[in-house]
C-alpha cells in the first residue's frame, strides 16, 4: 500500500509504503528509505512496534541527527579527519562530526527523497548520486530493495556502480526495542564477533582488532546490553556472499527475539545513550551492520572501494520471531 505522507518545503512529496506478511507489517518511506516502523507480535500474540520512529514527516525533519530507520550512505559511520585518499587523489569530505565525516556528511542518502518502485513482497529505492556529493568521487547509482519473506523477515538488498573510483559503505540505521517501549538496556544480545575495533579520542578505530575476552565487549554469550556502547564488532564470519545470523536481540518481558544476518564484516552497536529529544537515553538499540569505520584510510581493513565495472552487493536480514 502506498500513501502520501508528507511535503517537504520545496512541494516534493513524500509516499510511505506498507508491506505486511506473516503477520509482520513493516513501513518505508521514501524519504531516507526509512524504516518508520516494523510491527510484530509477542509471546501472547500483541503485536507492537519495535522501531523508534516519528508519526510524521515533520519529526524527521526536526530531528536529523538519530538517523531514525534510515538509509544511510555513501558511506556509514565515520571517516577520520573527513578526509581520505584514493588512487593518490586526496578526497575532502564535509566534517559533521567533530573533526570527522560521519554517515555521508551533511545531506547523506538519509536525506533525500528516493524514486521507489514496488517489487514482488516489497519494494526498490533508487536514486543517482552525484559525482562530488558532499565530496565524494564517481556518479553512483545505488538501489536498496526492502522485501518481507514468507516468515515475516524484512530483507534489504543493497547494489550500487560507479563511473569513477570511489568508496560504499551503506547501512539501515534502525533503532530497536522488543519492548515496544520504555528502556531497552535490559534487552539481551549475542554477537557472532571474537574482536572489535578500538578507537581513539576522536572515535576513529586505532587499526587494532581487539580480542573481546574477559572485556565488556564480550556479547558470545548473550547478556543484557546495558548502556555506554558506540562500537564496531568485527564479526567472525567476514565478508560472505550471502547473509550469515551474526546477531541475536532477546527481550525476556514480551518474548520478542530479532534475528540478524548479513553479508557485512562488521556491526556498530549503539545504545542510544544521547538519543535526544524526544526520547529516552537508551530507548532503542542500534545494530548496524556495514564495514569497520574508517576503511578508506585503513587498508587493512576490508575494503570499500567500488571501482567501475564492480558492482557492489550489501544484504542484511531482519527475523523476527518468539520464544
Amino acid at each position: 500500500m502506498n500513501e502520501l505522507f508528507g511535503t517537504l518545503s520545496d512541494g516534493t512529496p513524500v509516499h510511505r509504503w506498507t508491506l505486511e506478511r506473516a503477520g509482520v507489517r513493516v513501513r518505508i518511506l521514501s524519504y531516507g528509505g526509512i524504516v518508520q516502523s516494523a510491527e510484530v507480535p509477542d509471546r501472547d500474540g500483541r503485536v507492537g512496534n519495535v522501531v523508534l520512529g516519528f508519526a510524521d514527516l515533520d519529526g524527521y525533519l526536526t530531528h536529523p541527527e538519530p538517523y531514525l530507520g534510515a538509509l544511510v550512505g555513501r558511506y556509514a559511520n565515520r571517516i577520520g579527519g573527513a578526509r581520505f585518499v584514493l588512487d593518490g587523489r586526496t578526497y575532502a569530505l564535509a566534517a559533521n562530526n567533530g573533526p570527522n565525516s560521519l554517515h555521508g556528511g551533511e545531506r547523506g542518502f538519509d536525506k533525500w527523497v528516493w524514486d521507489v518502485t514496488p517489487v514482488e513482497r516489497g519494494v526498490r529505492l533508487s536514486r543517482v548520486s552525484a559525482d562530488g556529493e558532499e565530496g565524494f568521487p564517481g556518479r553512483l547509482e545505488v538501489s536498496a530493495t526492502y522485501t518481507l519473506d514468507a516468515s515475516g523477515a524484512l530483507r534489504i538488498a543493497y547494489e550500487a556502480v560507479t563511473d569513477a573510483p570511489t568508496v560504499v559503505n551503506l547501512t539501515n540505521h534502525s533503532y530497536f526495542n522488543l519492548s515496544g517501549s520504555g528502556n531497552a538496556s535490559g534487552q539481551e544480545l549475542r554477537l557472532a564477533a571474537s574482536r572489535h575495533t578500538p578507537v581513539d579520542a576522536d572515535l576513529i578505530p586505532t587499526g587494532e582488532l581487539v580480542d573481546v575476552t574477559g572485556t565488556p565487549f564480550d556479547f558470545r554469550s548473550a547478556r543484557r546490553t546495558g548502556y555506554g556502547y558506540d562500537d564496531n564488532f568485527v564479526l567472525d564470519k567476514g565478508v560472505t556472499d550471502a547473509p550469515v545470523e551474526v546477531a541475536e536481540l532477546y527481550d525476556p518481558a514480551s518474548g520478542r527475539v530479532l534475528g540478524v544476518a548479513t553479508t557485512e564484516p562488521g556491526i556498530q552497536v549503539y545504545t542510544a545513550d544521547h538519543l535526544g529529544d524526544p526520547f529516552e537515553p537508551c530507548e532503542g538499540l542500534a545494530l548496524e551492520t556495514q564495514h569497520f569505520p574508517d576503511s578508506p584510510n585503513r587498508p587493512e581493513f576490508p575494503s570499500t572501494e567500488l571501482r567501475p565495472g564492480d558492482v557492489y552487493r550489501s544484504e542484511t536480514v531482519y527475523a523476527f520471531s518468539v520464544r
